[in-house]
């Protein structure tokens, strides 16, 4: 199931809303816990019995290393078991064909691994529990010895599927004591709508440019095409997942959390340095806490900060899939950060902050080649079509057709991935008062309607991180 279906917006959420409301405070824990098994049931009724096991291992996990909290030994050995464990159940089902396959390469074998498919979520899930019991080990959060309230926390059906990726001391107080306001739920009602709008009315159509484009050999496309397919899904990507990151902390809010942000505009950045820290903010404050920063992070001399910093984008790329592709694009952005850090940043601060821009973009956006194909000899030709390598030119009538049926889609967007709305609601709301507030709920009915009316007639609805 996923936020944006039907069945989701009209069955599931106001009938999970309506029982959560009605039951006292003290079941509410066991009452998110219930619809959120039967949210991930949904479509992987299997696939539920390895997020239980994943949530049972680390709740016993918590509760052995608080009681040998001072015997050291016994309680690393805990720690060690449960990183085994959850990292050996995310290899299973995420690298064990890419490692076989690559075995079979190097050695000329033929070894099977089973083909499964990839638990839903799973990425997200494993490092939560992770995060959890690294913290109760380091003495940082208090173990939970209620296990629906673990459980609750772990399952959390609005950040189940794609994060943001919830630090279990971020909410540990949530879990307990909790109180929602109706301006709360509003806010909580307005963002929901506004990352619906992002997913369904954004991504969705543009994610249409990139299908047709990406249907045509790569050698086939002119320049043009090229560079307007990916860009289509340079803008499809942000606002799939971005949008459902909205939505996610939009029923947070709605039943009482408070998430991290986890989009702040990558697209105005100046930097790759910058991006990093604006997008997916909660994937990157996990691998500079639980990764970068054991390894020494910035404490250590410049080779061994070179080190930390290969070491966490090479598992930032394998983290986002079992491909070649994934390591490299994580290993080239590592690569610029690794730059900017040793002298680009300094240039920069010379330059006119347009340039640092452009240079950004035109990073990123070669980087989602690497992301979106599969395989690297076909994002390298994709690459090199984009640079001039193509039999089709510069521009052909399938580019200009393309751009012109397209072209005040890629301004909304460029628009939307800006402050500029949000500040501009937010205006309204201040300098007008009642008529303003009148207004933009105007506005948020709106695109509730017409992200309604998408799906009902929508045979292209997909969701990315899915995959992840």
């Amino acid at each position: 199931m996923v936020f944006s279906s039907l069945i989701f917006l009209f069955l599931f959420l106001p009938v999970t809303i309506l029982i959560y409301y009605i039951s006292p405070m003290r079941i509410r824990n066991a009452i998110l816990l219930v619809a959120s098994l039967i949210f991930y049931a949904w479509g992987e009724p299997v696939y539920i019995f390895i997020m239980i096991f994943s949530s049972v291992f680390d709740y016993v996990n918590g509760i052995l290393i608080e009681k040998y909290r001072y015997r050291k030994a016994i309680a690393r050995g805990v720690l060690i078991v449960s990183m085994i464990g959850s990292l050996g159940i995310l290899g299973f089902f995420k690298y064990a064909g890419f490692v076989f396959d690559n075995v079979n390469s190097l050695f000329n074998l033929h070894l099977q691994a089973a083909d499964l498919p990839l638990p839903v979520g799973i990425s997200f899930y494993t490092f939560q529990t992770m995060s959890y019991v690294i913290d109760v080990y380091r003495g940082k959060v208090p173990v939970q010895k209620n296990l629906i309230s673990f459980g609750a926390y772990v399952t959390m059906f609005p950040q189940l599927v794609a994060g943001p990726i919830v630090k279990y001391g971020d909410i540990a107080g949530q879990l307990v004591n909790r109180k929602v306001t109706l301006d709360r739920f509003g806010e909580g009602a307005e963002l929901f709508i506004r990352g619906l709008a992002k997913k369904v009315l954004l991504a969705n159509n543009i994610g249409l440019l990139w299908a047709s484009v990406k249907a045509v050999p790569a050698g086939e496309l002119s320049v043009l095409s090229a560079w307007l397919g990916i860009v289509a899904f340079t803008f499809q990507i942000y606002f799939d997942f971005s949008g459902y990151s909205d939505m996610a902390r939009g029923l947070g809010k709605m039943i009482g959390f408070e998430f991290m942000e986890n989009f702040n505009y990558p697209y105005i950045s100046k930097s790759i340095t910058e991006f990093w820290r604006r997008w997916h903010i909660s994937l990157g404050a996990w691998f500079r806490e639980y990764i970068y920063i054991p390894l020494g992070g910035n404490r250590v001399g410049m080779l061994k900060q070179l080190r930390n910093l290969a070491v966490v984008w090479f598992i930032t790329g394998l983290w986002h899939g079992a491909s070649w592709n994934f390591i490299i694009w994580g290993l080239y952005f590592g690569l610029f950060v690794t730059i900017e850090k040793l002298f680009l940043l300094k240039w920069f601060q010379r330059l006119p902050a347009f340039i640092s821009h452009v240079y950004t973009l035109i990073i990123v956006i070669i980087g989602w080649v690497f992301f979106e194909f599969e395989h690297l000899p076909a994002a390298m030709t994709f690459i090199g079509t984009m640079f001039g390598a193509g039999l089709n030119g510069f521009v052909d009538n399938r580019s200009l057709y393309d751009l012109s049926t397209n072209a005040l889609l890629l301004l909304l967007l460029v628009f939307c991935a800006t402050p500029f709305p949000s500040k501009a609601l937010t205006n309204i709301r201040t300098k007008f008062a009642r008529f303003g507030s009148i207004a933009a709920s105007a506005i948020y009915f709106i695109l509730m309607v017409a992200s309604t009316a998408y799906l009902v007639n929508a045979t292209y609805n997909p969701f990315l991180y899915f995959r992840f």
